[in-house]
């Protein structure tokens, strides 16, 4: 369908000429963008992967325990497919990574919609005790928030480095068998490109795409732990 006016009564003729070229852009942009959707959905299988499990504790992040050793194929909550967030958050981290932390606030607020299609789980390498105070301040009641802090998981995926540096970015997987298997499907990480550090994964995120709409857009701006509206409780 084609847009009916993307301008108020009155714009002159410079402005709308201006804002038809763009709008040509962002519909090249668009139709690019489902290119690389079906190239993405066109993957081969990856690998099957070993049956790694994490340490859990329960939904209700006000409770301390039971602590239990979810293993991964019990993350896809009934569904076929299964998202991780992988959270910046070192074993001797203070706190995790802001920006991790703004992603994951925003798959929060969202978590109900993607229930209804796939499974959804954020891990880190933090202990879970650390972990979960991290969700609670964060106000991340009813995620699957999974430590791997004794396993190889973050290391095998790449998300790791051989020092222990943790890196940020998101992963899906597909079962792999009736038998438990977990197959890896596709991993995109923060830092994929030397020309545009930290935005492999910025289109999953709503506020780079509104920053992207205002007259400045987003500058250097980096999200912090402690302003008003990042904390809650």
């Amino acid at each position: 369908m084609v847009p009916r006016r993307l301008w108020p009564e009155g714009a002159d003729p410079e402005y709308v000429a201006a804002r038809d070229a763009l709008l040509k852009e962002e519909q090249e942009l668009l139709a690019h963008a489902e290119r690389v959707a079906e190239a993405r959905r066109a993957l081969p299988p990856g690998p099957v992967l070993p049956r790694y499990t994490f340490a859990e504790g329960p939904r209700d992040l006000s409770a301390d325990g039971p602590v239990t050793a979810t293993a991964m194929d019990e993350l896809f909550g009934g569904h076929d497919t299964l998202v991780l967030y992988h959270l910046m958050y070192a074993p001797d981290a203070e706190a995790a990574c802001p920006m991790c932390s703004m992603w994951v606030d925003g798959f929060h607020g969202v978590s109900h919609h993607l229930a209804r299609h796939t499974g959804f789980a954020v891990v880190a390498k933090a202990p879970l005790p650390r972990l979960r105070a991290w969700g609670r301040r964060r106000g991340w009641d009813g995620l699957h928030l999974l430590s791997s802090h004794d396993s190889t998981f973050n290391r095998d995926m790449g998300t790791e480095n051989a020092d222990g540096a943790q890196h940020p970015g998101i992963s899906v997987y597909d079962r792999a068998d009736g038998a438990g298997g977990v197959r890896h499907r596709y991993t995109m990480q923060a830092s994929v490109s030397d020309e545009l550090p930290e935005r492999g994964i910025d289109p999953l995120s709503p506020v780079w795409q509104v920053l992207d709409l205002l007259p400045g857009g987003r500058g250097s701006w980096y999200a912090a732990n402690d302003y008003a509206g990042a904390r809650r409780g």
